[in-house]
């Protein structure tokens, strides 16, 4: 019978439900496994959706969330936080006291904002709040194009344009950014920005035809499970952004709805 060591890697992941299984906290555990990391969670709203739309979302107690928090962090320290969808602003204000409190890595932020359906996932207070209590001291940001429009004010319509955009970030705080470039123009390469108030760095790959439900989850997920491996944060990000890749080209469709991500298809390549 093989026993759990203390040493195997751990990551909790702070978001909303998805009951398709493409997004949300289900997605972001499906990543974690697949990066051999143990994966803890926390629920902050139920959400019915599906890949094409939401159907309606219910905000969990703001009390529960920080219960939810404090019970994972009595029996073990995860060794990396990844937060998605708040839903409102008193949930952001329950996840910065809760990590404050438990002394909680410092988390790698998917500001989930509004769904690709259109449906508002943070409330306008929610993002303020966002802004004022979660990330500042964030370990890294990772926005779209539209959320990091929204977010800092910045009109971005080419890759020299994310660089101010950054900048901004890390003046909110935050220890690091990466702003995707899938959102530009179809002419343009997806070039993602990573900017740690040194240096920064354009991560290039081939624009792959058509979507799928549930990337920016899958990214900010795998880069937290590979901080929570050890990997430093451009070697974590390289690594993300290689998984979604290899995701995307796998990706499937059920009879109805958007594309799906293949979240194991990494293993069976290795296998």
């Amino acid at each position: 019978m093989r026993t759990t060591q203390a040493s195997h890697p751990s990551a909790l992941t702070i978001a909303g439900t998805d009951p398709g299984g493409g997004a949300g906290i289900q997605a972001d555990l499906k990543t974690f496994a697949a990066l051999g990391v143990y994966g803890f969670s926390v629920v902050t709203s139920v959400i019915a959706q599906n890949s094409s739309r939401v159907l309606r979302a219910m905000p969990v107690d703001p009390d529960v969330v920080a219960a939810q928090i404090e019970a994972v962090a009595l029996e073990r320290k995860p060794n990396a936080v990844k937060i998605g969808a708040l839903a409102r602003a008193s949930i952001v204000k329950a996840v910065a006291t809760a990590l404050a409190k438990h002394r909680l890595a410092a988390p790698v932020i998917d500001p989930v904002l509004i769904a690709s359906s259109g449906a508002r996932l943070l409330s306008a207070k929610g993002a303020k709040a966002l802004v004022a209590e979660l990330i500042p001291g964030a370990r890294v940001v990772t926005p779209n194009i539209p959320e990091a429009q929204m977010l800092t004010g910045v009109e971005i319509k080419k890759p020299l344009d994310a660089h101010e955009a950054a900048r901004r970030f890390l003046k909110m705080g935050a220890h690091a950014v990466v702003i995707k470039g899938g959102h530009f123009d179809a002419n343009i390469a997806a070039i993602d920005l990573l900017y740690d108030g040194r240096s920064f760095v354009e991560l290039k790959a081939e624009r792959i035809a058509g979507d799928a439900h549930g990337t920016g989850c899958a990214f900010s997920a795998a880069l937290a499970a590979n901080l929570a491996r050890g990997r430093d944060l451009e070697t974590a990000v390289r690594t993300a952004k290689e998984f979604v890749t290899v995701a995307l080209r796998a990706r499937f469709r059920f009879s109805k709805g958007r594309a799906l991500l293949d979240h194991f298809a990494a293993l069976e390549k290795k296998s």
